[in-house]
């Protein structure tokens, strides 16, 4: 009996298009396009008690998954993603977010 295990590329075969803090902005990271305004809060927990909040308005150039090496000291074949969205902002610098379940997405109006 052969104990085989498949191994599949995650951002190939992954349906979660995000780990975002709810649907609507998990489904929204998935139908941006280059060009489109949106504004994303997140929320930063700092030790037990104190929360950290910001609010970044900008449009889109594009979306990516990117891996990483943050759990580099276990199995090097464990593949570790990042959804991330990067914005240029209305003062043109480029600034890269990633989206994880403290982050809410929404159209800019």
């Amino acid at each position: 009996m052969s104990n085989k295990i498949a191994v599949t590329d995650a951002a190939s075969t992954n349906t979660n298009a995000t780990s975002a803090a709810n649907r609507d902005s998990s489904f929204l990271f998935s139908h941006l396009k280059a060009g489109d305004r949106v504004e994303v809060d997140h929320v930063v927990t700092i030790g037990s008690s104190d929360r950290w909040s910001t609010r970044t308005i900008g449009t889109v150039v594009r979306t990516e998954r990117r891996r990483h090496g943050l759990h580099f000291h276990r199995n090097p074949d464990d593949k570790v993603y990042s959804d991330v969205l990067i914005l240029r902002r209305d003062d043109g610098e480029l600034t890269t977010l990633t989206m994880d379940e403290f982050t809410q997405l929404r159209r800019a109006k």
